[in-house]
Parts: C-alpha cells; structure tokens; sequence
C-alpha cells in the first residue's frame, strides 16, 4: 500500500526501518523479516529482494560490496535521506488492520461443506495457535535471560511482541470455542440450530460498564537482564 506520492510502500519502509538497526545482505534481509516481521507484515520474499534495490536507487539506501571468503555479497545500509524519510513516514497515522485468513474464510463458508471439514479446519487454527505459543515462550525467555537479539530494542519489541501474542490467544481461545460450540453438530453445518447466547454475549460486553484495565506490569519496572547485571 503506498503512504505518499513519492513511489514507496509500506513493504519499502519496513526495510528502511530494518536498514536502520543495522545493515543486512538481502538475505539476511529476508530471513530476519520470516522471523520477525512477518508475523505483522508477511510479504513474499521476491518483494524483499526487490525493494533494497529500489531503496539504493531513490538514494534512500546505500549498496557496499563485501566478499565472505570467496563469495562477494551485497551489504545495504540506510542514508541520512533514508532515516528522513523514515522519520516522516513514522509520523504519518498508520492504516487500521487488515484480516487476511484464510482458515476464518473457510469457516465462513463452512455450510458448503461438511462437518468434518469445518473441524478440521478448526483444529489446524487451535494447532497452528499452539505451536506459535512455543515461538512467543522462546522470545520472552530469550529477553529476561538476557540473549534475545537487539536487547537495546527489548522496550520497543515488547509492545509489538504483546499484540501478537495476545492474537495468538485469541486465535487459540477462538478455535477451542468453536470446536465446543459445532461439537454436537449434524454431519451438515446448515442444519446447525442457532446458539442465540454467542449473540447475547456479544451485546453483554456492549452494555458491560468500561473499566480500565490495570497492567500486570508492576509500577516498579522488572530491571531488565543487562540491568541486573550490573548491580551484581
């Protein structure tokens, strides 16, 4: 999607934003936005191949060419009019979400098909949940022992890193609803009879008073790894 007239999209400033942590070869590139940002932003990896180049091109990316033994690479880093472009990028207000899942589609239509098909698909979302659970366990344990990557960036990552793993839980809280709420289904989804409380439930929390909700964060910051370190 482009942000402004000037030819970038929001794929072109995720590697901006990348290239100012640090600079990367392409493939490092696309390996760190498999690990990372393709959880928020998931773009093929000929996408990222493409942008850096583009980047280099509109002056906002520098190329260097490095040799690794005998095999020569390309490094790109950020340029100061890259950084400014950056800067007024992260300024502008960003696009709301956009759901793209295909497992929910399918349950959309889960009357053209059998029960057997819906359950299943189901069961892939609560499965897929699970082993992402894993993934999320994995970088909470790296950062408090202090060995995650970029611990100068842990503040930033942990407000990004909350939002995802709170999908997480929903995507996996969901699942094991609706595997419960189709459980005593006919063998076709449209016979189903409707359970009028899911909807009753949903205008509850309407009417429900808003309160707002205390962090579970102490107010006495959890010192972070390096930090305990030091007054060891």
């Amino acid at each position: 999607m482009s942000r402004s007239n000037d030819g970038l999209t929001t794929t072109s400033y995720a590697i901006l934003g990348l290239l100012a942590i640090q600079p990367w070869t392409t493939y490092e590139l696309a390996q760190h936005m498999d690990r990372t940002l393709g959880r928020l932003w998931p773009r093929a990896q000929s996408k990222i191949y493409e942008e850096p180049k583009k980047l280099v091109a509109m002056r906002l990316a520098h190329a260097t060419s490095e040799a690794t033994g005998r095999r020569p690479r390309t490094v790109y880093g950020i340029t100061a009019k890259g950084r400014r472009a950056l800067g007024a990028w992260l300024a502008e207000p960003g696009a709301p979400p956009s759901l793209e899942y295909e497992q929910l589609l399918k349950v959309f239509f889960a009357e053209h098909g059998s029960k057997a098909d819906l359950v299943a698909q189901l069961e892939n979302a609560r499965d897929w949940a699970l082993g992402q659970r894993l993934i999320h366990f994995a970088m909470a344990e790296g950062y408090l022992s202090g060995s995650g990557r970029f611990p100068e960036r842990a503040a930033i990552l942990s407000l990004t890193g909350r939002f995802v793993f709170e999908f997480n839980e929903m995507v996996l809280n969901w699942a094991e609803f609706a595997l419960a709420a189709v459980r005593d289904w006919p063998g076709d989804p449209g016979e189903a009879e409707v359970d009028w409380r899911i909807y009753e439930d949903m205008l509850a929390r309407r009417d429900r008073s808003v309160r707002p909700r205390s962090s579970r964060v102490s107010t006495t910051q959890r010192a972070s790894p390096r930090a305990r370190s030091r007054t060891r």
